[in-house]
């Protein structure tokens, strides 16, 4: 930037900052929260910003803007148009698009665009769930555990509890799943109504150099200039009811859509988003933090990373294979990433140390008043010793997650296992899986583990397992492993026992199902009995880790209820993929010494990046062509001089708001959201004003891309844009 653009650019904020001053100022900087529907009315909206009635936002008692809301397959989508067309992340229907591609219709690699109802493909695997209704069910769930103080059969009555009102008030015939939510451990739980579309569509996807442009080297990054974005369309039967795809099915009618407002927002200005936000941990105590910087985060995203590559190589050179793990590799990239963000975070913000003090304030607190002392005061000394046994067989457990995840010999052992197990008791007292009525599901299950045996994956597997097993020690240690190396190396036992175990031929393992349990569990396979041992030292972790939940989960509910005696205040629960409300301000930040990051990238950005020659950066011909041309449409920023792409934002996001509408604060949409800042990704832990932003893809870059690349105007026309 030239000195004298510097300075006009200078001249023009003070000038601005000084209407905004005469006109009275609107707040830049919000609290935290992602809040339930029932407090929004407390927050004052008008006063940050709003412009609208709150009752717009959301009516109790009649039709309001978040009736426009769906859950789109574990990420967050909305209406824009009456007759049911879904607005949602590129990235959220990634797997429905990559299913729906082959080598000869690669629609990830070219895009897909339907211009009738009748062009529209399925979105295989996508349910939509509305939010219909939801209420407090607390004193019903307590009221089924007083006086049970054993931690283990507490939290089990709890969740049969929970299972036993979500089957009661859920209604398939009328196309309604009830689902019971824990707002706060131990403490309180709503019941939730959702109604169900079964039958969902694909309208528009942009090219994969669109919607997932910058790939991983731009993933959790600002700046950003990806399109991350993508059309689909609920259909109904024409009764009206949630069914399965079928060409008599209609368009869904929603009670609501959004407006799209295509002239976007600029900074400062006032935001506001809903969505299905996954699940944070911001009340949990400090060795929570422990136990995700010292172990959980670093051995997943370690084992993730060397996953990720592995079938990278492996697929890099076979075309069907590379679309056939697409999304796999995409999502254990995104979670390994947001991983290592959330260690770094932790480290820079010295969280744990924070969580710290406040607990021997908390104490302090405690101590002041004999009652409370008597109710909490070893209260915290109580968790601290729960997080140390925790810490004593964390890496076991750990490692057999990872081994039940990834493997599929140890998957199919201990299906086995439990199979020859269940079918020994009478039928009313085994686990579901295994009563007779669904015998015949579960064998086709082991049936399908078989056929999906790929011994050269599983040898990539087991190779990495052994050598995290090698660092274990004490409670940690994996006996089985032990006990083979003190006869043989365990990489040799690996290449020349485990992966052609007899077992896996399938007429064994056929004649082994309809064997006796006692022949089963003792078959003459050192392989299979290998998985056995390793399965009953998990079975013996999973019965203490879950000891260890139940007592951490009624600590919990007493951690909150003296908290908020100290505080004064009430907290807003943990995020748990539940509907919420958070807003705030397109506004930029300063993620590290002498580095300022403003708040929108506009499509020069993506023209400068695709010169890097970095395979992420590669642009689709057609948006170069158009840039050279500046044909923006209507579409682009005067102030910028160009098509804005991604919008900074300082509300409060995580994992399930993807796909979450950005609405301004006359509640119209202007942008979707998609990711945070790598700094960002510390929110599950604590959000915070300086450096916790949002991401989203601008509309305008939206509406232009539809138009002007995918030549979508029946999108165009249904969105109302003129």
């Amino acid at each position: 930037m030239t000195k004298l653009k510097k300075e006009r650019k200078i001249f023009n904020l003070m000038i601005l900052a000084l209407i905004v001053i005469s006109l009275g100022m609107i707040p830049s900087s919000k609290d935290e929260g992602m809040y339930p529907l029932s407090e929004i009315h407390k927050l004052n909206l008008q006063e940050k910003g709003l412009k609208i009635d709150p009752l717009e936002v959301y009516n109790p008692n009649g039709v309001s803007i978040v009736d426009a809301l769906v859950d789109v397959g574990g990420c967050t989508g909305s209406f824009v148009s009456e007759n049911g067309l879904i607005i949602t992340n590129h990235h959220c229907a990634f797997g429905s698009i990559s299913r729906a591609s082959t080598t000869e219709n690669n629609y990830l690699e070219n895009g897909f665009l339907a211009k009738t109802y009748e062009e529209e493909i399925p979105a295989q695997r996508v349910v939509v769930r509305i939010t219909e209704s939801y209420e407090e069910v607390s004193e019903e769930i307590l009221n089924s555990v007083k006086g049970i103080e054993d931690p283990v059969v507490r939290s089990q009555k709890i969740y049969e509890k929970m299972i036993e009102l979500s089957e009661k008030y859920t209604n398939l015939d009328e196309s309604i799943e009830a689902e019971v939510s824990e707002m706060f451990e131990g403490k309180s739980y709503v019941l939730f109504k959702y109604r169900l579309i079964e039958d969902v569509r694909l309208v528009y996807a942009p090219p994969i150099t669109i919607g997932n442009f910058g790939g991983e080297t731009d993933n959790w990054v600002w700046p950003r200039h990806t399109g991350d974005f993508t059309f689909m369309r609920a259909y109904v039967a024409p009764n009206g009811k949630s069914a399965k795809y079928s060409k008599e099915n209609i368009p869904f009618k929603p009670k609501r859509h959004l407006k799209v407002n295509p002239n976007g927002v600029q900074e400062g200005d006032f935001i506001f988003i809903l969505g299905y936000p996954g699940r944070t941990y911001r009340h949990k105590p400090a060795e929570f933090l422990t136990y995700q910087e010292k172990y959980l985060l670093p051995i997943y995203a370690d084992f993730l990373e060397y996953m990720i590559n592995y079938l990278t190589a492996y697929s890099k050179d076979d075309d069907e294979l590379k679309l056939a793990y697409a999304s796999y590799i995409k999502g254990l990239a995104n979670t390994m990433k947001n991983y290592k963000g959330k260690i770094l975070g932790l480290k820079r913000t010295e969280l744990y140390k924070a969580r710290k003090k406040e607990e021997v304030q908390l104490q302090n607190f405690i101590d002041s008043d004999d009652k409370l002392k008597e109710k909490y005061g070893n209260l915290l000394n109580e968790i601290n010793t729960t997080y140390d046994q925790l810490f004593e067989i964390v890496e076991a457990n750990l490692w057999f997650n990872l081994s039940n995840r990834f493997s599929t010999l140890f998957a199919l052992a201990s299906e086995l296992k439990n199979y020859a197990t269940e079918i020994q008791k009478p039928n009313e007292e085994r686990i579901d899986d295994y009563k007779d009525e669904n015998l015949a599901q579960t064998k086709f299950y082991l049936y399908r583990l078989i056929s999906n045996y790929n011994k050269e994956m599983e040898k990539a597997v087991w190779v990495n397992l052994f050598k995290y097993a090698d660092n274990f020690s004490g409670r940690s240690k994996i006996t089985a492993i032990e006990n083979v190396k003190e006869n043989k190396d365990a990489i040799v036992f690996l290449e020349s026992e485990m992966l052609d175990a007899k077992f896996l031929n399938q007429e064994i393992f056929s004649k082994l199902l309809e064997d006796t349990p006692e022949n089963i569990l003792n078959y003459d396979d050192p392989v299979l009995q290998f998985l056995f041992k390793l399965k009953l030292q998990m079975d013996d972790i999973q019965n203490e880790r879950t000891l260890i939940d139940g007592k951490l989960d009624m600590y919990s509910a007493s951690l909150i209820e003296v908290k908020m005696l100290w505080k004064g205040t009430e907290f807003i629960p943990d995020a748990n993929s539940t509907l919420r409300f958070t807003y705030g301000y397109i506004k930029g930040y300063t993620p590290a010494d002498a580095i300022y990051y403003s708040p929108i990238t506009t499509l020069k950005g993506v023209i400068d990046k695709s010169l890097y020659g970095n395979e992420d950066y590669k642009i689709h011909p057609k948006v170069k062509e158009l840039y050279d041309k500046g044909d923006f449409g209507k579409f682009a920023d005067k102030l910028l001089g160009s098509v804005p792409v991604a919008i900074l934002y300082n509300g409060d996001t995580t994992g399930g708001n993807s796909g979450s509408p950005i609405l301004n604060a006359y509640g119209e949409l202007i942008g979707v959201n998609f990711d945070r800042a790598f700094e960002a990704t510390i929110n599950d832990f604590a959000w915070n004003e300086s450096y916790s932003r949002s991401l989203g893809v601008d509309i305008r870059y939206v509406l232009w891309v539809t138009q002007k690349i995918g030549g979508a105007d029946n999108i165009i026309k249904e969105l109302g844009i003129e």
